[in-house]
């Protein structure tokens, strides 16, 4: 299906711009259906401010000492003397063990009850 160039008006910026027909053999091949509502300039724009997490820049840290290591850290909660806080590295290294742990008793719900 040959498809010719298609010129639209960006509803960022009221700008016409030129949809390709190689653009949108690129965006059927993504599997967009719509036609594009902005500019090329315009959606790298939105890119960028929509990428990646947020700055805090007003982020309140608390100190800490990890239960896992004794290594001063930071946390962004207030830390309680009855629950353990570990630094990330820990915290990491935790989480990745009780996940395989977790996959393995789900392996092994599963084969019981087959």
């Amino acid at each position: 299906m040959a498809c010719a160039d298609k010129t639209l008006v960006c509803r960022e910026c009221g700008q016409t711009f030129v949809f390709t027909a190689g653009e949108q053999e690129f965006f059927a091949s993504l599997g967009f259906q719509n036609l594009p509502a902005r500019c090329p300039s315009c959606r790298a724009a939105r890119r960028k401010t929509r990428s990646g997490p947020k700055p805090q820049a007003n982020r309140c840290l608390y100190p800490a000492v990890c239960a896992g290591c004794g290594a001063p850290t930071e946390v962004p909660f207030q830390p309680h003397e009855d629950r353990p806080v570990y630094c990330e590295r820990c915290y990491r290294g935790r989480r990745d063990a009780d996940g395989e742990k977790g996959n393995e008793a789900s392996r092994e719900r599963r084969l019981i009850k087959t």
